[in-house]
């Protein structure tokens, strides 16, 4: 999609934004050379490489940043078509940095001594992850805590019921989770989760026509919010090995652990 493309899409669906002009306006810089940020140290208990904190584009700082002005990347996206750019750009949402290296390391304290019990699976119960392990957490120490309320604060409208266990996926370094669309039997219209300790490529392919697809590069630390159309109409998945691929570049994928928030399945009368 060009540049005067997504500066119009923008301004029809009225998310016009300083943050996003000049994102959009850097990003053709940066495509072709996706910039990495200096890996950290503080993780040197995980299996952490440098390859695995990639980002879309340099300069991008939501950390620390009211909710309210958190801007979604557009150059985090790539599309098949500018139809299917412009519906999923309102539908998947990525923020990259929306967690900095110390709320990182708590979490994943937090999370380590359960899920470091558990043996990878690779065979889940609908066919859908390949090299996983899971849990559900409920409470958390403060701090995460925090953590969590500010995922839910920006994914969820206050009226709107959601899960109350986080689910906790854990994906081995050869691991991949296959194209599929969660069921709508166990959760509402809204996924959103913080990727640890690596980057990924999440792909999306329309259910009904599969000329219709979107390449989603989720940063290391960053969160995704998948709704509506992205959520009920497009199956999704996460690569692995040599189809780790985004805009043409290798994106090496480490052990990467998800925090996922949900909402509950919406119920009528």
């Amino acid at each position: 999609m060009s540049i005067i493309h997504r500066l119009v899409h923008l301004n029809s669906i009225k998310r016009f934004s300083v943050h996003q002009v000049l994102s959009i306006l850097i990003s053709p810089f940066y495509s072709s050379n996706i910039l990495r940020q200096p890996f950290s140290t503080l993780l040197h208990a995980t299996s952490g490489k440098p390859g695995s904190e990639v980002n879309c584009h340099f300069g991008v700082k939501n950390i620390h940043t009211n909710l309210a002005n958190l801007v979604p990347s557009l150059s985090c996206m790539d599309a098949s078509d500018d139809s299917t750019f412009s519906t999923l750009s309102s539908d998947m949402l990525i923020y990259e940095n929306f967690i900095d290296e110390e709320e990182e390391r708590d979490l994943f304290n937090e999370i380590e001594p359960y899920v470091k019990k558990l043996r990878y699976e690779y065979d889940h119960w609908d066919n859908a992850i390949h090299g996983y392990r899971e849990t559900e957490r409920r409470n958390w120490t403060k701090k995460n805590k925090r953590i969590i309320q500010r995922i839910r604060d920006l994914a969820f409208p206050p009226e709107v019921a959601q899960l109350a266990y986080v689910h906790i996926l854990d994906l081995h370094e050869d691991g991949h989770i296959k194209p599929h669309v969660d069921s709508v039997k166990f959760c509402g219209d809204t996924i959103a989760g913080v990727s640890l300790l690596s980057s990924s490529v999440m792909g999306l392919v329309h259910e009904k026509d599969e000329t219709k697809w979107a390449k989603f590069l989720l940063g290391r630390r960053s969160l995704y919010i998948m709704k509506g159309t992205a959520r009920y109409d497009y199956k999704h998945e996460v690569y692995g090995g040599d189809k780790s691929v985004f805009k043409n570049r290798p994106i090496p994928r480490d052990r990467r652990i998800s925090v996922i928030c949900r909402n509950e399945v919406a119920k009528y009368s």
